[in-house]
């Protein structure tokens, strides 16, 4: 076996027992290269492998730290991770296109209970909840609806939520948002969502559960986005 494969292999299973928990720190790569007696290059690329797989994140200056994985119920077909979110805002406007935000809901709430579990807080901590749809040249694409940590995303706004929450988490609170786990499916919309969506019924939405992360590894929302038909799965990001 390859010596990089052996450190994988040990750090995922130490990682899946506990010896290194959710959002603690992996030893230095120094530390790793005396323990496993290999190269910085063996190690780092362990490392990489390791953080491809969704369960370190790596931060320039700070070291890798263990990731909080929830596994979702559901089809596991489109699960995946992305360290590529720019943002519903961002992406649209690329393209030339006007954006708009139409918010139903924006409240401070308990998180039911599998939220609370996705985000690993205490189910009688508070979140934010939204509930918005997105619109691209005045069309609407799609209806979030979206819990994040009021500890973590601290004194978010009301013209935040209307425009870009992604661009207010790192322009302004100054945090780095890294990767996202994922579940996609089909589901038929409900009453309400046909009418604020535009959308006729019998025809289905394409739903994207995610939970989100910081490069930290605290997970920083989770969210359940229903987007329109014609959706494209390379522009998966909604915030």
């Amino acid at each position: 076996m390859l010596k990089y494969q052996i450190v994988i292999d040990d750090l995922r299973l130490a990682i899946k027992t506990g010896t290194y928990p959710a959002y603690s720190q992996l030893p230095s790569v120094s530390k790793l290269c005396e323990q496993y007696e290999v190269s910085k290059i063996t190690i780092n690329k362990a490392l990489g492998e390791l953080e491809a797989q969704g369960l370190i994140s790596r931060r320039r200056g700070s070291g890798s730290f263990v990731k909080k994985v929830e596994t979702s119920g559901g089809a596991p077909e489109a699960n995946g991770t992305s360290s590529q979110m720019p943002g519903f805002l961002a992406e649209h406007q690329a393209r030339g296109e006007s954006v708009r935000s139409k918010v139903y809901d924006f409240s401070v709430v308990r998180p039911p209970h599998h939220v609370a579990e996705a985000l690993d807080v205490d189910d009688d901590s508070f979140t934010y909840h939204v509930c918005r749809v997105r619109y691209a040249d005045e069309k609407p694409r799609v209806i979030e609806y979206t819990y994040m940590p009021i500890d973590v995303i601290t004194d978010l706004k009301l013209r935040n939520v209307q425009t870009s929450i992604y661009s207010f988490i790192e322009s302004d609170l100054g945090l780095r948002i890294s990767s996202a786990h994922r579940v996609i499916r089909a589901v038929m919309p409900s009453a309400e969502e046909r009418k604020r969506l535009d959308v006729p019924e019998g025809e289905p939405l394409l739903e994207v559960e995610q939970v989100g992360y910081l490069d930290d590894g605290r997970a920083f929302e989770y969210s359940v986005s229903r987007h329109i038909h014609d959706y494209e799965f390379h522009s998966i990001s909604t915030k």
